[in-house]
């Protein structure tokens, strides 16, 4: 790894932040990077390296200190998720409490679910999953079909979710269905919390996906699911109010994934130019090289700087819903873009699974598309922009 490819001189990080960079580049370097290719390989993260995850912490920096996590910061969490993103996209799921499954808990759970799910997951007990996107309804949010209709003190909750993250082995999941099947758009949907140990619950085959092999997918069925009230989140009605706020924060994570791929791909093309001779000299000595190098390096710090500059305005509890939208559009590219280049410096040698840029080219695909694509991020910029 390239040291000096790191967001040190930002005016943002305190001497803590640095230690967590520290700690967590070298937990990736010495616990992940020598797994990456096996896991990409068995499409199973072991067991160990998760646990080795929870008991450092890293999986619940922005879990407050009364539900057992650390009580940091946005900042804190995207410094982690970037230095794991740099040797494998697919550790960062690991981190999932930060974001998704532990962000709408965070905002709009009550105290008992807390302490029971939150506290769940920061314990390394619970791993969670979360539920919007249907086969038939991506983006359009509004089209969901999932059905949860009351009945006494239970919803009974049908439906199918697909492309769920952590499905396979998710204890529980936040879905999102429909209580009044009658309200236009998007006005009548409702979040709970189901436990997949419940009557109803099961799970589709484990997709076989291009890239993000560590990171399991599936569908999720619920056949008369019954769901107690109280896991109700927040209450009837506020489901997609719930759902944007979540993926409002959840895009600070996957624009750091972008970031952490792309820096990664970096450091790999910087590491193969140096070494690889060509016409007497290494390729880094043509000019071609150092300009490719120079604009990479420059595009990476643009991704950088937009990120983080999210991260802070959430920590500093101002509006950030346009930032984050931002900086996982343009990471989202960017990561695409940094892959791409970095593996035609490596020449036929980028091709070969031997070299880990062949797997950051199909890992990064995937950030242009999950947790809103790059075309939605768009619309939610021109949205902000245009005062709508």
């Amino acid at each position: 790894m390239n040291k000096n490819n790191d967001a040190g001189g930002m005016g943002m990080f305190s001497k803590k932040h640095e230690m967590i960079r520290k700690l967590a580049r070298e937990f990736a370097e010495n616990e992940i990077a020598p797994m990456a290719a096996q896991i990409d390989e068995t499409g199973e993260y072991p067991e160990e390296l998760r646990r080795k995850i929870i008991d450092c912490g890293f999986h619940a920096i922005v879990i407050p200190k009364e539900y057992g996590g650390c009580g940091g910061d946005t900042v804190s969490a995207t410094i982690v998720t970037e230095e794991f993103t740099k040797v494998d996209a697919s550790a960062s799921t690991q981190l999932m409490p930060n974001s998704l499954s532990g962000g709408s808990l965070m905002m709009f759970g009550n105290e008992a679910q807390k302490q029971k799910y939150l506290r769940g997951m920061a314990e390394g007990k619970l791993i969670g999953a979360f539920a919007i996107t249907e086969p038939g309804a991506g983006s359009d949010t509004a089209a969901i079909t999932t059905t949860a209709e009351t009945d006494g003190d239970y919803y009974i909750l049908n439906g199918r979710k697909c492309f769920i993250t952590n499905g396979p082995c998710c204890d529980f999941v936040t879905v999102f269905a429909k209580t009044d099947v009658n309200a236009r758009g998007v006005k009548g949907i409702s979040a709970f919390i189901v436990e997949s140990a419940w009557e109803g619950f099961s799970r589709g085959a484990v997709e076989n996906k291009m890239g993000m092999h560590g990171s399991p997918t599936c569908d999720l069925i619920f056949e008369n699911v019954r769901v107690p009230k109280e896991n109700l989140l927040a209450s009837e009605g506020q489901g997609f109010k719930i759902c944007m706020a979540t993926l409002d924060s959840g895009r600070i994570t996957v624009a750091t994934q972008g970031l952490g791929i792309a820096q990664g791909a970096l450091d790999e093309a910087v590491k193969y130019v140096k070494e690889r001779v060509q016409f007497g000299k290494p390729i880094s000595k043509l000019q071609n090289t150092q300009f490719e190098i120079a604009d990479m390096a420059t595009k990476v710090e643009c991704g950088r700087q937009l990120v983080y500059h999210a991260a802070e305005l959430k920590d500093a509890g101002k509006p950030y819903s346009k930032n984050a939208a931002m900086a996982k559009y343009y990471c989202g590219d960017l990561c695409n873009n940094i892959a791409y280049r970095s593996l035609q410096l490596h020449g036929g040698y980028g091709y070969m699974k031997d070299y880990p840029i062949e797997r950051m080219f199909r890992d990064a695909r995937l950030v242009a598309i999950y947790e809103g694509t790059s075309e939605i991020q768009r619309v939610v910029i021109a949205n902000h922009v245009l005062g709508k």
